[in-house]
Order: C-alpha cells, then structure tokens, then sequence
C-alpha cells in the first residue's frame, strides 16, 4: 500500500480530535472503515501510530514523526489549492496577517495599486500570526514585539525591522488632569483603574513590569483595546496605546515620561522575495500614519524612535 493524501488526512484528525469516533465524523466515514484503514497504515509504516485507550487516542513517538511530515504537507496542498483557485480566477492572492495598525490601510491600498491582491487577517497575538506564516497559511505577518518579551519567531522565516524601538502612550479622558501635560507621570494615573488586553502577546507581562519599576500599584482591569476605548472615553478607564493612535474630541493620547513602555515593529516572510514584495509599501504606509501622528510629532529628532529602515523624524513645520 502506498501512503496517499486520504491517509495524512485521516492521521491529522484522528490526533486534531483524539478520537477515532469524532475523527470518523469530521471525515464523514464509518468509525470501522476509518479504523481498517488507520490498521493499514501503521502496517505500511512499521509500527503503532497512536496509543488507543478508553480515554481516546494518543500519537506514539512514531506518530508524532509522521504527523510532524503530515501536517506542512497538508498545509501545502491547501496552500497550492487554494492559490490555483486565485490564479484561476484572476490573480493570486496575498495573504497579510498583522496585529492592529493605523498602516493597515495605507498599507493595503498602496499593494493593491502596485496590482496585488491582498487580503487581510487579523490577530492580536503575534506569535500565532508567524507561525501561520511558517506553515504557509499566510504569505507575511507585520506584528510587534513588546520590549523585554521576546516573540518566539520561527528559524526559517525573514524578518525586516521597520522600527527598532517605538515607545507607546497612554490613552487618558481628555478632561483627565494629568492630560493638560504632553508628557505623563504614570504617579499621576496611579489612582486610575488601567484596562489590560492579556490576549497581547507579551503586553501584560510588560505592563506590570512598568508599575513596578514606577512603583505604583494601580487597579488593573482585562479588556481587549476596543473595549478600552469606549471606557476611555467615558472616563472609566486609562490604556496604553500605540503613538499613532487618533485623538478624538473625548479621548487624550500622550507621552509616558521616560518612554517605559516600547515595542519593535518587523515585517516577517518565508522568503526574502515575499519580502521584497510588500515591505516598501509598508514602509511608505506607516511613514504616512506617524508622520500625521500628533504624539510623533512631539518626538525631539534626537530621541525619535530608532528606525529599521530609512524613516525619518517627522517635519517641525506640519501643522
């Protein structure tokens, strides 16, 4: 018997779910057909792929080297499936992951006039975006990396730092006290209650480090960042957020004294050509955004952020 895309499909449910039955369902095939043909397989291959018990199926040390053969190949097929499709139909796709950017747009409607074909995912963690960059799922991640939190970046993809090191803000009620300064101390939102996305790879870790090394102890709430915003507003809340970030007639963007809080911003690919593709308008999107960026702006030349590319300290004469 030779090994035939059916049979990785069949391996790859069968440890997704640890389950022949709810295998056999995802399938749709009978439990004793899949059973047969798991039996046929592991004889082909020389030895048990999966420890079978009442608590369900467990891959033994040969079915996790088979499996870790199995599933890029699967990915590839989907990946040269779905491609075709692309191609077929007028173009291929480009598929761009990123964490939250006000470059996004920019970004996008810069690829699509050089005659791309993006599409668009977003996730708040970076590290699930590369590693869907490294199995193929996508063609390049744009993420940040917190400060002092290292993202577990995969060894065979390229990486290209946009910005070395940018430091975040703080989002405060534009009738706060602490907002009629440009730059805050973070003593004067100790008493604030302060809303956290623990889902941000890194960034709850990175705040708490920040109080500490303040010495204070403000009340920390979970939230994701849209949440965050409408409390912001409302005066409930203060965040942190990223420099580029709009201020609205409700809503204060400033500066941390002593910039505490920084991250790195790269792009990252399978290849240096997928690189090549897209990083100049990435480049050219994110410039456009920080240079209309009021707290960018505040930035003296000498201490703007250190750049991975040839961005340059915003105009002292923009308005």
């Amino acid at each position: 018997m030779e090994l035939e895309v059916r049979h990785l499909r069949a391996l790859c449910a069968i440890a997704d779910t640890g389950s022949l039955h709810r295998a056999a369902r995802q399938l749709g095939v009978a439990q004793p057909s899949l059973s047969t043909q798991l039996r046929r397989i592991e004889q082909e291959l020389g030895g048990p792929l999966f420890l079978r018990s009442h608590t369900g199926c467990r891959p033994t040390p040969l079915g996790r080297l088979v499996l870790s053969r199995a599933r890029p190949l699967m990915a590839d097929l989907h990946l040269l499936v779905t491609e075709a499709r692309a191609a077929a139909s007028g173009g291929a796709e480009l598929r761009i992951g990123s964490t939250a950017s006000k470059a996004l747009a920019g970004w996008l409607r810069r690829l699509r006039a050089r005659g791309q074909n993006p599409s668009l995912h977003m996730n708040v963690s970076p590290n699930a975006l590369l590693r869907m960059v490294a199995d193929g799922q996508l063609d390049v991640a744009f993420v940040h990396e917190v400060e002092g939190c290292p993202l577990r970046i995969p060894a065979e993809l390229r990486q290209r730092v946009l910005v070395e090191r940018e430091p975040q803000c703080v989002s405060l009620p534009v009738d706060h006290p602490a907002a009629v300064k440009q730059e805050v101390d973070l003593a004067d939102l100790a008493g604030d209650r302060w809303m956290i996305d623990p889902t941000v790879d890194g960034e709850w870790d990175a705040v708490q480090w920040m109080f500490r090394a303040a010495r204070v102890s403000p009340h920390v709430l979970h939230g994701d960042y849209h949440t965050a915003d409408a409390l912001v507003a409302t005066g409930e809340v203060v965040t942190v957020c990223q420099p580029t970030r709009t201020p609205r007639p409700d809503m204060a963007v400033r500066r941390i004294k002593g910039d505490p809080l920084g991250v790195r911003l790269l792009a990252a690919a399978r290849t240096e050509t997928d690189l090549d593709g897209v990083y100049p308008a990435l480049e050219e999107a994110y410039g456009e955004v920080a240079r209309q960026a009021p707290a960018y702006r505040e930035w003296p030349a000498r201490e703007w952020p250190a750049p991975g590319g040839p961005l340059r300290p915003p105009s002292p004469a923009l308005p």
